[in-house]
């Protein structure tokens, strides 16, 4: 709603700001009107979770720091589960996970990303892999975010072909030595664990130049955990560039079940499903900003929504939204169902990033000017979502998961 107008205004400020983050529920094809109740609690968990937090994370990413209790509180509130099946965790259906996912990026990008990387990177990757020690260890302190985690396989110079990571790491007696370089590495520099992939280098050694997975410290001598400053886009979470300078690890510090990149690859297509609903909080808090601002600002003697113009766009705008959610409703049943395909998910994430780029352009748009303020918070979600749109494969990367699905050829190479 827009302030309404005070005694003391003056000619040309009949409204001076308004107040366009509230919800308005849009499910045009009621793709969401009939939730199990268990999901629609942990929904409602996380909208009041949004609501307790939202103005702080606001003044966060103006002042690109990263609060981290307000990251713990998603774990005291039981939300990062992100659909992992384990007997030690509470149990999310698809559908409550992905509904989380939607409406932690409905109210921060920053948030959103949190989830990503502490439950479907980081929780996952040790649910997956992990060595029951490590699990009984790790595991509750992890989900709880009592530990911030990190998922570390991009490098500096390996982003989408990070197939060909380069960090070592090689065995000296009773530890392993790992030595390189990792980059946008989301808590990487949070003081808590970091789930290193690197690439074993011992010709003696049967696993020779095969890629494992490592939990390491962040405390340990030889890691180097840089926060990365001057992002324009996710600026409430840190993100680190970090080097591994001849650091020393436990034997046991590997991960058991990871034995090669197909394994990081699990990791990877189970969050782009995350990606595809992260996608679709960003365009509904956008659209829903559009179509508010248009029943209150006036111009031309008339609300803006009575120009055909805007009815036009606010149209075009509800009609991929529209989209966006049949897609991850879907989504969420193949999961239930034991069906998805990778590259069913990956279709999901290059439909709606690429959606959600386009619903954003609009609203910012059809704000004018008040688009490029904060507060209004369209301009917010649109630097974030051209984040979503590159993490966890780019556009392009998915494209080609899906041209080798339909045509069985690859041309990777």
């Amino acid at each position: 709603m827009s302030t309404p107008p005070q005694a003391d205004t003056v000619p040309g400020e009949r409204i001076s700001s308004y107040d366009l983050t509230g919800r308005l529920g849009t499910d045009y094809y009621a793709v969401f009107a009939e939730i199990p109740a268990e999901d629609q609690a942990v929904w409602d968990r996380a909208k009041a979770y949004i609501d307790e937090v939202g103005d702080r994370m606001t003044h966060a990413w103006d002042t690109s720091s990263y609060p981290i209790d307000i990251a713990r509180r998603m774990g005291e509130l039981d939300l990062f589960n992100d659909g992992i099946d384990h007997p030690a965790l509470t149990r999310f259906s698809p559908l409550a996970a992905g509904l989380v996912n939607m409406e932690i990026s409905r109210g921060d990008g920053s948030l959103g990303t949190v989830v990503a990387v502490q439950g479907g990177l980081a929780l996952r990757t040790l649910a997956l892999f992990g060595s029951p020690e490590q699990q009984q260890r790790w595991l509750v302190p992890i989900a709880r975010a009592e530990v911030l985690g990190s998922f570390a396989l991009t490098e500096p110079d390996h982003g989408s072909d990070s197939v060909s990571l380069e960090t070592t790491a090689r065995r000296e007696g009773e530890e392993w030595v790992i030595r390189g370089a990792k980059k946008w590495i989301g808590n990487g520099a949070s003081g808590g664990v970091t789930f290193v992939w690197a690439r074993v280098d011992d010709e003696s050694a049967p696993e020779h130049s095969a890629v494992r997975c490592f939990l390491v410290e962040q405390d340990t001598p030889g890691y180097v955990g840089t926060v990365i400053t001057g992002k324009a886009s996710l600026r409430g979470i840190h993100q680190a560039h970090i080097r591994f300078d001849d650091m020393r690890v436990p034997l046991d510090a590997v991960l058991p079940g990871a034995k090669s990149f197909k394994d990081a690859s699990v990791v990877l297509y189970s969050t782009r499903s995350g990606v595809a609903w992260s996608a679709l909080g960003h365009a509904t808090a956008c659209y829903e900003a559009a179509l508010t601002y248009s029943q209150q600002r006036m111009q031309f003697g008339k609300p803006l929504a009575k120009f055909q113009m805007v009815q036009e766009r606010l149209a075009q705008m509800l009609e991929e939204l529209t989209a966006m959610q049949l897609y991850c409703r879907h989504l969420a049943d193949l999961e239930t169902s034991g069906g998805l395909r990778p590259t069913q998910a990956s279709l999901a994430k290059y439909h709606n990033t690429r959606a959600a780029r386009r619903i954003a352009a609009s609203a910012r748009d059809l704000l004018g000017g008040n688009g490029i303020l904060l507060e209004n918070g369209v301009m917010q979600h649109m630097a974030d979502i051209e984040a979503i749109h590159t993490y966890e494969g780019t556009e392009s990367v998915q494209a080609l998961l899906i041209g080798r699905d339909i045509t069985g050829m690859s041309a990777f190479v």
